[in-house]
């Protein structure tokens, strides 16, 4: 990791990581087996999956930033500190940010930036504990991890989005999750000018008797949903005359905008940024299946038969 950040700070511009990936090698006297090294399951090149986890790792600390997608910068707080010189930056180093700490925790860090790549398991860096356990706790421990990534990549990605994809991606959501029958046809994005405060409509059947209201607030990190977001919103629903609806922003709600959910006269279900990269996830919207691991046990009816 610290070759990395001293090589972004040197950079005058930001800079892609891969840039970096033939003179880190050569820091390291690494010989052409050793950089042609791929990781067990033999998709990604070991090297450059430690390096694009490095990057994941000072991104998430603060030391560095993603201003556009596949490129970084030093930040601030990491030309401060190279500049108390340090020999080696480790998860110990890592620790003393609060933005690390906590993503790692599994909470939402400040500090999201968009990786090039999906790396594989960081095998090179591991918190404290984590070779306890038995295998199968380890790869879920390193499941987790990579879906903390993932969830975090997603959310960063998705304020980027404009407003009307957004709109368009809440729809797909909705009829991944099973809603309007899963049929294009029964989901449609209805926003712009004029749209009365709705921006998609999901029909649960083929008459429409059935109707799902959607507001999509994509917004960025800061700046949250209120109270009269939410109020706007019932208001809308009771025009329409409907009895449910969803309310999705990319970033938080207020306890004020959920106490006026929770006591508004029709059923609102608010989803948050980490309610919504979580949904992604789960039901494989924007995402891929990158790689699957075959756990095998002994077969007992082969031996006892």
């Amino acid at each position: 990791m610290l070759p990395l950040l001293e090589r972004v700070a040197a950079a005058s511009a930001p800079v892609m990581t891969r840039t970096f990936l033939e003179p880190i090698a050569n820091q390291f006297n690494l010989t052409d087996e050793e950089r042609a090294q791929r990781l067990p399951s033999g998709i990604d090149n070991l090297l450059y999956n430690r390096l694009a986890w490095a990057r994941t790792y000072l991104v998430k600390a603060g030391l560095l930033e993603a201003p556009k997608r596949g490129m970084v910068a030093v930040t601030e707080e990491g030309r401060k500190l190279l500049s108390t010189g340090p020999t080696l930056i480790d998860l110990a180093t890592l620790r003393r940010y609060p933005a690390f700490v906590a993503w790692a925790s599994g909470g939402s860090s400040k500090t999201l930036g968009e990786l090039e790549m999906e790396p594989r398991t960081p095998e090179f860096i591991t918190s404290a504990g984590s070779a306890n356990g038995t295998p199968l706790e380890r790869i879920e421990q390193a499941k987790q991890e990579l879906d903390r990534a993932l969830r975090s990549d997603l959310i960063a990605r998705v304020r980027a989005m404009s407003p009307s994809d957004f709109e368009e991606l809440i729809i797909r959501l909705l009829r991944a999750m099973g809603y309007g029958l899963g049929l294009a046809e029964f989901g449609r994005v209805v926003g712009g000018a004029g749209d009365g405060g709705i921006d998609g409509v999901i029909h649960q059947d083929p008459l429409g008797l059935d109707r799902v209201y959607v507001q999509a607030k994509r917004y960025k990190e800061g700046n949250s949903v209120g109270p009269h977001d939410i109020r706007d919103f019932v208001g809308a629903l009771n025009i329409h005359r409907a009895t449910k609806g969803v309310f999705v922003t990319a970033s938080h709600f207020t306890q004020e905008a959920a106490n006026a959910a929770s006591n508004s006269t029709v059923k609102v279900i608010l989803l948050d940024g980490e309610r919504l990269a979580s949904l992604m996830v789960q039901y494989t919207v924007g995402v891929v299946v990158h790689d699957r691991i075959e756990i095998k046990e002994m077969d007992e009816g082969f031996f006892d038969g």
